[in-house]
């Protein structure tokens, strides 16, 4: 029987993809193992072929045969968490599918090892109670996952809610205080649901065997020696830290609006490229806003719009200033939905990235030696646009105000400063020796080798879960 590894990734397209790039990364160096991917099924969501997540799972699968997917079942269920947090819940109500799943792969593999991302913690339960060496992997940098790590000494040391304090958080470890400003909203107020579940996650992720991250030693060497040093953990039993990235998908869905066939035409680093995720939507209000100050910047620009839901309908010309795209027809290009990031960030044109700061993307940008302008949404962005502006120094920051409304003027002044001045120059070749760091980390000898095969050779010590009895105490019954 085969060794396998399971990885369980958390809903949506960003941390699917990483999980299945860490997938590809442990079949170099054990190319013997086979992997399989639990894929959750969201509430009320048709699965298509021909839909672009779909689309990447065939193509995977087609060319990477060790490589499995195994559905979870669908669960009917309510919930009041916003979307980038429902993983939460859902994966907390199919831990019996888990169960299952697990219980039917182990008679016809040896299960070596479960990493499961930590919105779907909660079946550490499960794998625990089965005695499986679980390991987690932390989609974001070493940064946001050590303030993750101290959370719970946060919550237990505090006298009040984050969102009501008015003094920095000290986080031994950090090269310095974090404003509550940057950390995320989603952990400041103690009486959320929010809250609550990201406290239970950090304490169960504190207690695994292992934490991957997708970051390297040259952007956050300091950070991981930190907390390989336990510096959040405090007297606790301290889990191995493995830094295995950067971790990019390198291509992902085509190219119906012809993007690339647009930037061909345009010089050399002579575009702005603007692009906030999957789940970075904006008002009409807000919409206008980046419009005007783009044109304000003077310069070229790619710019993938998402509006918030009730705007879908709306075309282009219906959200955008009246004559924005007649007036910038001849030096800007505006798509609906989506667009090849990555491929876009390679290219040659593109001179700047104006950014949510979401870990993938700003990997893509070092990756592609792109200097960033960083708007942060939600989440823990604010934490990495901390890394990119004040450590990194490969970011400007956008000044927002207190709603997170950003103005055109000062979107256009940011993107003029990233393109034309000496500034912008210092961000760029600073950008670009990080993208040789990248490329050294992931090459032989490299930072990020040597700690895979750390975690390749920790696997060689744990025993495998085989042929569990049909009696065994630890079945899930459909209604758990």
């Amino acid at each position: 029987m085969k060794d396998t590894v399971v990885l369980y990734p958390a809903l949506g397209s960003g941390h699917l993809m990483s999980m299945v790039e860490l997938g590809k990364l442990i079949l170099t160096q054990n190319p013997s193992f086979s992997i399989t991917i639990l894929i959750l099924t969201p509430p009320n969501n048709k699965h298509t072929p021909l839909s672009p997540q779909e689309q990447y799972i065939t193509s995977v699968s087609a060319t990477f045969p060790s490589i499995n997917f195994h559905y979870i079942p669908p669960i009917t269920f309510t919930t009041t968490l916003p979307t980038h947090l429902q993983t939460f819940d859902i994966s907390h109500q199919s831990n019996h599918h888990v169960h299952n799943i697990l219980h039917s792969l182990s008679k016809t593999i040896n299960l070596k090892v479960v990493i499961l991302d930590f919105f779907t913690y909660s079946a550490f339960q499960v794998t625990t109670k089965l005695e499986i060496p679980t390991y987690f992997y932390f989609t974001s940098g070493a940064t946001a996952l050590f303030t993750f790590l101290y959370f719970p000494i946060i919550h237990q040391k505090a006298t009040k809610p984050i969102k009501d304090l008015h003094m920095p958080l000290e986080f031994p470890g950090l090269p310095k205080s974090l404003s509550t400003d940057d950390y995320p909203n989603e952990a400041k107020d103690s009486q959320s649901k929010e809250y609550k579940d990201l406290l239970d996650s950090a304490k169960t992720v504190r207690e695994c065997v292992g934490i991957i991250i997708n970051t390297f030693d040259a952007i956050e060497g300091k950070v991981t020696n930190a907390m390989n040093e336990g510096l959040c953990f405090l007297d606790e039993t301290t889990p191995s830290i493995f830094s295995v990235g950067p971790l990019i998908t390198s291509s992902y869905g085509g190219d119906e609006n012809e993007c690339l066939s647009w930037l061909d035409s345009q010089a050399s680093q002579s575009v702005v490229f603007l692009s906030f995720g999957s789940m970075g939507r904006f008002s009409k209000p807000q919409l206008n806003e980046i419009a005007i100050g783009l044109e304000k910047s003077e310069q070229r620009f790619l710019w993938v719009v998402r509006s918030e839901l009730e705007l879908d309908s709306l075309n282009l010309d219906e959200l955008l200033p009246e004559g924005f795209l007649e007036r910038t027809k001849e030096k800007g290009m505006v798509v609906r939905n989506w667009a090849p990031q990555y491929a876009i960030l390679g290219h040659d044109s593109i001179g700047g990235f104006v950014t949510h700061c979401g870990w993938n993307s700003v990997l893509e940008a070092i990756c592609e030696g792109v200097p960033m302008i960083a708007w942060p949404l939600y989440a823990e962005q604010r934490l990495n646009r901390l890394v990119l502006v004040e450590e990194l120094k490969v970011a400007l920051k956008v000044a927002e105000l207190e709603d997170g409304f950003v103005t055109a003027e000062e979107l256009g002044e940011r993107v003029k400063e990233l393109m034309e001045s000496n500034n912008g120059k210092e961000i760029r070749d600073r950008i670009l020796k990080m993208k040789t760091s990248a490329k050294e980390a992931r090459g032989e000898g490299g930072s990020s080798l040597v700690d895979l095969k750390k975690l390749g050779d920790s696997w060689k010590e744990h025993g495998c879960l085989n042929n569990l009895s049909p009696n065994s105490p630890f079945l899930f019954s459909s209604s758990t």
